[in-house]
């Protein structure tokens, strides 16, 4: 990344801050009032947008979040607790981060509208029982005390909106890193997840607890703005409402969730000068979701691809035409992933029976077959995506077993069928989250040169199929695992670049040291690739030899009877 780019966000934070500062000097007193709200709203929109727009969870209890810093911060500010607020304002964001792991546990089982019901359920109890306790320092009048030097309204906002940027920055950074990319990784795919050697629990928890920690900040702010905490802020009405606008808004887009703040008091500030209830703007946020969750689509993204199209760029495509440099092939060596007695049964139907292979060290082994034959079953069990297999699976002469995510990080990496690429990141970004290690620039533009894919600053929205999933080849190749996986990784290519993508395979044990197991449809390319092939035809090996003698057999030719590839 070049040095102005890791000083931009700075430079708008800074200049974010002299907004604020000049806000705080030029509004009058009411108006300063309203943007403390605004901030404090903008900060938990921050936290709706990690856990739902990042993530892809719902989660319908963020003021509930705002009602545990609250309540930390009352309760240290009754106690007198050494630190003073800052510090209080600190801890209640952590406190809510922990109840954020609390709550977020139930997303690992839960999905969509459970997950809703739990959420919105756990606010609702929430709403009940601040209402019988009361915040901490209510009944005896005692208000929270400010730091001194933002004593007064004004300064008190310029804190805020200091308070809101250091949030921004961390969301930005967070996104920007491992964590944020497992988060959008997860929310499009959580079996890409687990097969890139992330832990999908891991994900969905720092997501939850992210977004607790942001919701506890602002709930912390709110107490500090009004000096006493009331149930009222914070019922499971206004959690809805304010999910639905960052649904809306497209929250997981740090300036969205800033305008979707602005909205959030603007809308019911213009109904009330227009004589019109308050409460009515919930109804305008719930129709303005409504609409949003109907179309797929929010206003942050609907902006951006909007200035795409303006801009005329035209989805990235492969350029597998250019010459490459060849090295030097290297013999296949001993066995390195050894299969035997693999079964798979799904109820009373048989889809593997007792399948060996054997993928040598700097070899490419082609498994091919008619559909149904059990190819894709094969890669699922051998990546632990099947947990109740039966048979041994060896990588290196040691057992192989455990979760998917395990088993990627003892050295077994996969592709799949279908895209697992997750959109909302850039090719380099992705890179380096299946990689799993630090990767400089030069690795990076080298893989992606030889493979004619994109450039690393490419978003991958603007990437055709066939690019995202040579895309996802170059990532889990750079992770240099011991064996690699490959469904169909040809799919979506036009059959002139399949030779050419056949040449750039076959030098993937010598350029990478990765040996490969190659499931394909396309024997043009499994002829141009393996030098040895197995065949399963209804969930057993048919043959399995060097490629001549298994193409040449003639079970072989019958199994393939009627296939497109060999009319």
């Amino acid at each position: 990344m070049r040095l102005a780019e890791r000083g931009m966000p700075f430079v708008v934070a800074l200049v974010a801050i002299a907004v604020g500062y000049g806000l705080s000097v030029g509004l009058d007193g009411y108006f300063v009032y309203l943007g403390m709200s605004a901030v404090v709203a903008g900060i938990s929109l921050l936290g709706l947008g990690v856990v739902t727009g990042s993530a892809g969870m719902i989660s319908l209890c963020q003021l509930t979040f705002g009602a545990v810093g609250a309540w930390t911060v009352s309760a240290l500010n009754k106690a007198q607790a050494p630190g003073g607020f800052l510090v209080w304002l600190l801890l209640g964001g952590l406190v809510a981060g922990v109840v954020g792991i609390l709550v977020g546990l139930p997303a690992l089982r839960l999905r969509g509208i459970n997950l809703a019901v739990v959420t919105l359920g756990l606010a609702a109890a929430t709403d009940l029982a601040l209402v019988q306790l009361q915040f901490p320092g209510v009944a005896g009048g005692i208000s929270v005390e400010r730091p001194d030097a933002f004593a007064d309204d004004r300064s008190y906002f310029l804190l805020a909106v200091v308070v809101l940027v250091l949030c921004c920055l961390a969301v930005y950074f967070l996104r920007r890193g491992r964590w944020g990319s497992a988060w959008q990784a997860v929310a499009f795919s959580e079996r890409g997840t687990a097969a890139a050697g992330t832990s999908v629990r891991t994900s969905k928890l720092t997501a939850f607890a992210v977004s607790a920690t942001l919701g506890g900040i602002s709930g912390g702010l709110l107490t500090g703005q009004v000096g006493l905490a009331f149930p009222a802020s914070f019922t499971a009405i206004q959690s809805l409402a304010l999910y639905v606008l960052a649904i809306m808004s497209g929250a997981h887009l740090i300036d969205m969730a800033v305008f979707g703040a602005i909205l959030w008091v603007g809308v019911p500030e213009l109904l009330k000068r227009w004589g019109i209830p308050q409460d009515w703007g919930l109804v305008v946020f719930g129709v303005l979701g409504v609409q949003a969750l109907a179309s797929g689509g929010n206003l942050g993204t609907t902006v951006r691809h909007l200035w795409y199209r303006r801009s005329k760029k035209e989805p990235a495509k492969l350029d597998l035409a250019a010459e490459t440099a060849t090295v030097e092939p290297v013999s296949p060596g001993p066995p390195l992933l050894t299969v035997r007695g693999l079964s798979v049964n799904f109820g009373h139907v048989t889809a593997l029976s007792s399948v060996d292979i054997v993928v040598p060290e700097h070899g490419v082994l082609g498994v091919i077959g008619p559909n149904g034959a059990g190819k894709s079953t094969l890669v699922d069990a051998i990546s632990g995506f099947l947990p109740n297999a039966d048979g041994a699976v060896e990588l290196g002469g040691r057992p192989l077993t455990g979760s998917p995510s395990n088993r990627a990080r003892a050295g077994l990496r996969r592709t799949f069928q279908q895209d697992r690429v997750p959109p909302g990141l850039t090719i380099g970004a992705y890179l380096k989250f299946l990689a799993r290690r630090r990767l400089t620039a030069a690795e990076i533009g080298e893989a992606l040169d030889f493979f004619g894919c994109p450039a690393a600053r490419t978003p991958l929205s603007q990437v055709d199929v066939g690019a995202r999933r040579l895309v996802e080849v170059v990532g889990n190749l750079l992770a240099k695992p011991r064996v690699l996986l490959l469904d169909e990784p040809a799919a979506g290519l036009p059959h002139e670049e399949h030779v050419a993508f056949g040449e750039r395979l076959r030098q993937v044990p010598a350029r990478f040291g990765v040996s490969v197991l190659l499931i394909e449809h396309d024997l043009d390319l499994v002829r141009s690739v393996c030098d040895t092939i197995t065949v399963l035809d209804f969930g057993r090996v048919l043959a399995s030899g060097p490629q001549a003698e298994v193409l040449a057999d003639p079970a072989v030719l019958k199994a393939y009877m009627g296939e497109k590839e060999l009319l």
